[in-house]
């Protein structure tokens, strides 16, 4: 993995989850998506996590413990959103994925847009993709980056 500095780890759009149990979900997405902590956590004199920073494919993640004097309980009805990795060894990182206890929501496989791509839900109900581009979607990237 790409060490990246905070400042190019700080940009643009990160999901920010509120668990019942933070340090439970970064255990887990250590398991199934090879994250890594950044940073200490922020625990209170309670225990509980008031941030904890993860990165997975140099992507931010960030999560605390749920906590009634922040506001209202999430809603867990179903999916609020997807959080998709895109990466180049997609079966890898499925079946990473899966052995470390996410459940298949929608099987791995080649699309009809050419790329693989596949859903799962971890066991705290969040949504994740994974999609590995084709060959033709990568050639089109490499393309329009050229053209810039």
């Amino acid at each position: 993995m790409t060490t990246l500095s905070m400042e190019e780890l700080m940009r643009g759009p990160m999901p920010y989850l509120v668990l019942d149990k933070a340090m439970d979900a970064v255990a887990f997405y250590e398991r199934a998506f090879g994250a890594e902590v950044v940073g200490e956590p922020a625990v209170d004199d309670k225990g509980q996590v008031m941030n904890v920073m993860v990165r997975i494919n140099d992507g931010i993640l960030m999560m605390n413990d749920y906590m009634p004097e922040m506001g209202p309980k999430p809603s867990m009805s179903g999916p609020a959103c997807t959080m998709q990795l895109v990466v180049d060894d997609g079966q890898a990182w499925w079946d990473r994925a899966v052995a470390a206890g996410c459940e298949v929501s929608m099987p791995f496989a080649k699309q009809f847009w050419g790329d693989t791509y596949g859903r799962l839900t971890d066991p705290f109900g969040w949504d994740w993709a994974i999609l590995e581009p084709s060959a033709e979607s990568r050639a089109k990237s490499a393309e329009i980056a050229a053209a810039k």
